[in-house]
């Protein structure tokens, strides 16, 4: 895929390894539309995207976890190439017992629910386009088991099932699916 004028979705833009898609996709000429929950931090990125030679970037502060935020964000998109699922949170290492019920349903909705309804809502759209694709970013944890790590592992887990299943409904469409595994990442994560 040519990604000179694609239009990308990248979610979880604003730090770690969305923002590095992000400056890369903007040294390759793309539209950008940035999703992260940090206004400030967004409107950093867009700058230094424009900088490099993005085409266009549109910021979108959006706490993905919420619905109604996100689903009010993705409705105002029109044109979508790509779809990248970057956004994830980690857990601290330690026993299930010890983790508290909010970093359980934050991993889980950041990790895996949210990465379900962005897909589910910008399908219709990739579907329009002669070309798509939809690149799911998991973890090494989402195809091995890490003691101590649980919800983060679970989550990642249900990306791959996720993306497999995916690839599996899309292979005789215009949308080419895929998921990034990569280990450790000196992020601020």
């Amino acid at each position: 895929m040519n990604l000179q004028n694609k239009t990308a979705v990248i979610t979880g833009s604003s730090d770690g390894l969305g923002r590095e898609i992000a400056l890369k996709l903007a040294k390759e000429k793309t539209n950008l539309i940035l999703i992260a929950r940090n206004p400030e931090k967004l409107s950093e990125i867009e700058k230094e995207c424009l900088n490099l030679g993005a085409v266009s970037v549109k910021s979108c502060p959006v706490d993905i976890r919420n619905l109604n935020e996100l689903k009010n964000a993705l409705q105002q998109i029109q044109i979508v190439d790509i779809l990248i699922n970057n956004a994830g949170i980690w857990q601290k290492v330690g026993p299930l017992e010890e983790i508290e019920e909010s970093v359980i349903d934050d991993v889980i909705a950041t990790n895996l629910t949210a990465m379900i309804h962005c897909t589910q809502l910008l399908l219709p759209i990739l579907k329009k386009q002669p070309e798509a694709a939809i690149i799911n970013i998991s973890s090494r944890s989402g195809v091995t088991a890490p003691a101590g790590q649980s919800v983060y592992v679970a989550s990642k887990w249900g990306v791959t099932g996720f993306t497999e299943v995916l690839k599996n409904d899309l292979k005789y469409t215009n949308i080419k699916v895929a998921g990034i595994y990569q280990g450790g990442v000196n992020t601020q994560m």
